[in-house]
C-alpha cells in the first residue's frame, strides 16, 4: 500500500513538471526609406489612423492558416504590441523618414490634418499549405482630404512572402521584408 501511495505521488508530481517554453516576442520594421522631399504634399500635415481589421480582432497573436477554413495562433510567439499599433509605428515612422509631408501624425494627436491615411487590415498570417509557408500581408489604404472631406485615392496591397523557416520567427522575418516593400511601395502610391 505504502509503494502504491508513493508510486502515485511520483507520478502526480512528475506531471506538475512540465518544461514550459520561453515566450518569443517579434516586432515590425522597414528597412528601406524612400526620401521623397518634393511633391504636392510637402506642406500638408497627414494623420496616420489605428489600423482596422476586416476579419479578425486586433492584438498581438501571430495567425498562421492551414486551409481557407483552418487557423490558429502561436502559442509560444507573438508581436510586440496589437499588430495594428505596430503597423501604425511603421508608417509613421516611413512617412516623417521620407519628408514627403510637412508632419506626420498619429491618430491621438490633437494638431489639425490636412489628409487622413486610414487602413483596413484584410489579412495578416502565417500560411502553410503542404510544403509551401508564406507570409501573408494585404491591406487596403484610404487617403481622405479633410478640408473637403473627398476620397482623393484608394489601394489594396496585397503581398506574399515565401518565409524561410515554417516557424513564427520564419514569419516574422518573412513578414519584414513585406513591410519593407509595403513602405516603399505606399510612398510612390501617395
Amino acid at each position: 500500500m505504502r509503494i502504491i501511495s508513493i508510486l502515485l505521488m511520483l507520478l502526480c508530481l512528475g506531471g506538475c513538471s512540465s518544461k514550459h517554453k520561453s515566450l518569443k516576442v517579434y516586432t515590425l520594421n522597414a528597412n528601406s526609406v524612400v526620401s521623397m522631399q518634393h511633391g504636392k504634399y510637402r506642406t500638408k500635415i497627414l494623420r496616420v489612423t489605428y489600423s482596422r481589421s476586416i476579419k479578425e480582432k486586433v492584438n498581438n497573436k501571430m495567425r498562421f492558416s492551414y486551409s481557407a477554413s483552418e487557423q490558429g495562433v502561436y502559442q509560444d510567439s507573438q508581436w510586440s504590441n496589437n499588430i495594428g499599433r505596430l503597423l501604425q509605428g511603421v508608417l509613421i515612422d516611413n512617412l516623417e523618414r521620407s519628408a514627403m509631408f510637412r508632419a506626420v501624425l498619429p491618430y491621438t494627436s490633437s494638431l489639425k490634418e490636412d489628409y487622413r491615411l486610414e487602413s483596413n487590415i484584410l489579412d495578416f498570417s502565417h500560411w502553410a499549405r503542404g510544403d509551401s509557408s508564406y507570409a501573408i500581408v494585404s491591406i487596403q489604404f484610404t487617403l481622405i482630404n479633410i478640408n473637403t472631406g473627398d476620397l482623393v485615392k484608394s489601394k489594396r496591397f496585397r503581398y506574399k512572402e515565401p518565409t524561410d523557416t515554417r516557424d513564427a520567427k520564419g514569419y516574422a522575418d518573412a513578414t519584414n521584408r513585406i513591410m519593407s516593400r509595403l513602405c516603399r511601395d505606399l510612398l510612390k502610391w501617395l
